[in-house]
């Protein structure tokens, strides 16, 4: 990465949000994914998503590869200015040891996902037990 790169401000970087610019905000520093939106594995409506805020939590919930992480330093251009991000944008961490709300919920959702199918498939065997013994 240069060290001669820019400094944005939020309101800046929130009007590159289209298809044709696109910007985004990882982790304090500011990306112009525009030439990446064909390629990008989810699609170019995720990177879309993750414009005008802050989206480091977005990021990091995916689980990028460290190949992912490495390709990002071809798009940095800059750094973004921290008091300039609205209260409501800015991405915070959870801290260790709190739940997170949406991961809880797509926890239990998973284990539904999984027991729910057991369940019926255990009554379906009892119905076909006892209905044999009449």
């Amino acid at each position: 990465m240069a060290s001669d790169r820019k400094v944005h401000v939020f309101q800046e970087v929130a009007k590159h949000n289209k298809n044709e610019d696109c910007w985004v905000v990882i982790a304090g520093k500011v990306y112009d994914l525009t030439p990446f939106m064909d390629d990008h594995p989810g699609g170019g409506e995720v990177l879309l998503a993750a414009t005008a805020k802050d989206a480091t939590n977005d990021f990091e919930d995916v689980g990028h590869s460290d190949s992912a992480r490495d390709m990002m330093e071809k798009y940095y251009i800059g750094e973004i200015d921290p008091s300039t991000i609205p209260l409501n944008k800015i991405s915070i961490p959870a801290q260790g040891g709190q739940n997170n709300p949406a991961k809880t919920s797509d926890f239990a959702i998973k284990i539904l996902q999984f027991l729910v199918p057991l369940f019926i498939l255990g009554l379906a065997f009892a119905v076909r037990n006892y209905t044999k013994k009449e």
